[in-house]
């Protein structure tokens, strides 16, 4: 009898321990001391709902505040409250089913050091961003290249529609290269799980919120490479996305209610239309689909005017900066999300930690467009409380300068008069400006691969207000355009795999033309970061004039004078032109080639540009 008992309490403690692990918890965890201390835990298993004697909580500080039952009986949403007074440790949540009660462990961490003060501190106008997709930039560690049991087990670098094995460990031994190249801060793609049947590589379709794709690593290699990056004084800016999932993640395949995901009788595309969501005139239905219609038909919307939803979305942000330690976000499709949920979000965030830097991708036209999504000095019903987006309006506009001829309000006319709007921002130097992205064809290819022109372009990113991003492989001209396939703007960084045939991070590597660039992008981007006045100076533009632009970065301790010739023939520049800011300089010293001279008229040939501190 007495080993009957045993035996069955042996088997009662195994099946606890199996019914304990069938069932998962969203957020995995959460912190004392942390502003947001009501936190909703979304609980998922195999008939969670069904525990007729509920559940309880017994730990010292937290209270259970609310049991929320759904439509599916797989999930269950407890609303806790963590009292200031709450330490860390173990919370048992107890599922109290007839016959067999057991425990979902929750833990309840301390805070990183400084509460969000010492971390979290964001991004401003005296950084250098570099954009990495991780599948393409270097694979560091070959052993995580396929991953058995995801459903993705391409591995084939010869074609851009592939994963390519490029992961953060490969990042993590190029931290080096970027810093001597000048850059202080990496934007990383989405490093989440994307356990996608194909196209895997960019990272866009998550399938788990709480788990570092072990593709590129897992967590500890993403803890490690923060934890070298911040001890090297760098920061690391991290992609949110909101909008949308990958079609197999675990709320799509079993969604909590029906209304988890935007759903329509028939499938209903975004019209990617912004103008609805502010045209006086529009028809609620066409602002309907385009903040309501899926992103793709791999890309579910999410209902983020479900309160459920809201608090999932949200969470999970707040978990990352705490887990990990970020410095901001990226918001991807910025303007696709429900807005006053994106305003609750963003304000969550900023309540959380105040330094934190918030830029959404809002691929609009029109400065109006894309002022309408951030902080700006309109007196409008919706006000957005986003600090600033990426800048595709001067993009737009440099892209101009150097493809179209001068006109009225063309080629480089279009960039000044861009800039000349900044007066509808609240901050214009939160503006995150650059020449490409992962969606973008490469700036080098759209400029037909011009040298001058594309030092120019370089020149005014370095210069220009606001938050400069680099692509990686612009420091050596990388090419690409985005048809027929995205992909070829996504190439690898040649010399990040084991067995190139050069590698492109050594001079070594590198082409001559490659060289070039790689030395001209160094020299602006390392003297910009010791240049008061690109960074935090005032600007001054002056109208261009048949095809010449001028502009001045400045304050009290220095004077940048920039001057860009995107006319087809040599210009001379008349530094009497320009004596409001000219005035009491002698000596101009170019920034590039380090030579110093007089302050006088000079030649300038055909795109162009140079870049002079003004001396006394």
């Amino acid at each position: 009898m007495k080993k009957l008992f045993i035996a069955n309490c042996l088997l009662f403690i195994a099946f606890c321990s199996v019914a304990q692990s069938g069932y998962k918890c969203y957020p995995t965890n959460w912190w004392t001391g942390m502003k947001w201390n009501k936190v909703q835990i979304m609980i998922h298993g195999d008939a969670i709902a069904n525990a007729a004697g509920g559940f309880t909580i017994n730990y010292p500080g937290v209270k259970l505040l609310k049991t929320n039952i759904v439509e599916s009986s797989n999930y269950v949403f407890l609303d806790i409250a963590i009292a200031p007074a709450a330490k860390p440790g173990i919370i048992k949540i107890k599922v109290n089913r007839a016959n067999y009660p057991f425990d979902i462990d929750f833990e309840l961490k301390p805070r990183r050091k400084g509460n969000g003060s010492a971390y979290a501190q964001g991004v401003n106008s005296r950084d250098l961003m570099y954009l990495i997709m991780p599948d393409r930039f270097s694979n560091g560690d070959p052993s995580n290249d396929r991953i058995e049991g995801m459903r993705d087990q391409t591995l084939n670098r010869d074609t851009v529609f592939n994963r390519h094995g490029g992961d953060i460990q490969g990042i993590s031994n190029h931290l080096d290269y970027l810093q001597d190249l000048g850059v202080n801060t990496l934007w990383l793609n989405p490093i989440w799980e994307n356990d996608m049947p194909n196209r895997t590589e960019h990272g866009y379709a998550f399938t788990n919120h709480y788990k570092v794709d072990p593709r590129l690593g897992g967590e500890q290699a993403y803890h490690q490479l923060i934890e070298a990056i911040h001890k090297r004084g760098m920061k690391i800016i991290q992609d949110a996305v909101y909008n949308h999932v990958g079609r197999f993640h675990l709320t799509v395949l079993d969604p909590p209610m029906k209304d988890w995901l935007n759903q329509w009788d028939n499938y209903t595309n975004t019209s990617y239309k912004d103008q609805t969501l502010f045209d006086p005139y529009a028809a609620p239905s066409q602002k309907k689909i385009m903040s309501d219609g899926w992103f793709t038909k791999e890309m579910p919307d999410l209902n983020e005017r479900n309160p459920f939803v809201a608090n999932f979305l949200i969470q999970h942000a707040l978990w990352t900066v705490e887990e990990f330690g970020i410095d901001g976000w990226r918001i991807d499709t910025y303007a696709y999300n429900d807005l006053e949920f994106m305003n609750k979000c963003n304000q969550a965030l900023m309540n959380e930690y105040p330094k934190i830097t918030l830029f959404g991708e809002t691929w609009v036209h029109g400065v109006i467009n894309q002022s309408f999504f951030c902080q700006n000095t309109y007196n409008i019903p919706y006000k957005s409380n986003l600090q600033a987006t990426t800048d595709f309006q001067t993009l737009w506009a440099i892209q101009d300068a150097m493809t179209r001829d001068f006109g009225w309000d063309d080629g480089i006319n279009k960039l000044y008069t861009t800039l000349a709007q900044d007066f509808v921002y609240k901050d214009p130097t939160r503006q995150v400006i650059f020449l490409d992205n992962h969606d973008l064809s490469r700036f080098f290819s759209t400029i037909g691969g011009n040298m001058d022109k594309y030092k120019s372009s370089l020149a005014w990113l370095m210069t220009c207000r606001g938050i400069p991003q680099l692509y990686y492989g612009d420091e050596i001209g990388m090419t690409g355009f985005t048809s027929p396939n995205d992909g070829y703007v996504r190439q690898d960084f040649i010399g990040g795999w084991k067995g190139d045939s050069v590698n492109k991070f050594t001079i070594k590597g590198r082409s001559q033309q490659e060289q070039t660039i790689w030395q001209y992008v160094a020299t602006l981007a390392n003297y910009r970061m010791g240049s008061s006045a690109l960074t935090t100076g005032k600007m001054m533009q002056f109208l261009p004039e048949d095809g010449v632009y001028v502009y001045f970065r400045y304050d009290a301790k220095q004077t940048v004078m920039i001057v860009m010739n995107t006319a087809k023939e040599e210009k001379t520049i008349s530094v009497n032109k320009y004596t409001e800011r000219t005035a009491g300089f002698t000596k101009m010293l170019d920034v590039y080639t380090k030579k110093q001279s007089d302050l006088k008229d000079f030649k300038l040939g055909s795109y162009q540009a140079v870049v002079l501190e003004l001396q006394k």
